[in-house]
């Protein structure tokens, strides 16, 4: 199988995905795209081949720009990033530390940050970088006193967060250990 039938393949595959997303029927996408629902069965079957015309009509149901369909599927084999490439940053200040878990990638929605705040440090942050991110904390080990719209939330280990982030927040580790979690965020 060539490169271009690979690409093909991991194309149609991405459109079923996104129809399935959606929780869309092939009627419902035949409704939203104008294309008929024969027509979308053969593409999902990769019994036919997708055309411009067909992706442009695709995408505008998706409400999706073309480049990044197409980027999406290239970007879409599996990434390993291995412990010792992930990206670390520590905090001069507080000391907390930063690892990014998760490969880089364009376009993809989620990522995993692992974070350690040492006992007795304070981290407020004014505003989220993207208003109504989805944020899943899980405390890995240690004692977390999270502050979400002026509420303290206190989280142990075993224990998980979720939530969407629209203010101010504020990370405490009031000790005697510090503070290990697992951040998990997903952009709106």
């Amino acid at each position: 199988m060539g490169n271009h039938d690979e690409f093909e393949t991991k194309l149609v595959a991405r459109l079923a995905a996104l129809r399935e997303q959606r929780g869309w029927s092939l009627d419902e996408l035949a409704k939203r795209s104008g294309i008929s629902r024969a027509t979308l069965s053969r593409l999902e079957r990769g019994e036919t081949s997708p055309t411009a015309a067909l992706l442009g009509k695709l995408c505008a149901a998706y409400g999706l720009p073309m480049s990044r369909l197409i980027a999406a599927v290239e970007e879409q084999g599996a990434q390993l990033i291995k412990a010792a490439e992930q990206a670390v940053w520590t905090d001069p200040a507080s000391g907390f530390t930063r690892r990014m878990v998760s490969p880089p990638a364009q376009g993809m929605r989620a990522e995993l940050i692992e974070g350690r705040l040492p006992a007795g440090a304070v981290i407020d942050y004014e505003a989220p970088p993207v208003s109504g991110l989805e944020q899943h904390i899980w405390m890995l080990d240690g004692l977390l006193e999270y502050t979400l719209d002026g509420t303290v939330h206190t989280l142990q280990t075993g224990d998980c967060l979720r939530f969407r982030l629209y203010g101010a927040t504020r990370f405490a580790c009031p000790g005697p250990m510090g503070a290990h979690y697992l951040i998990a965020i997903c952009e709106p």
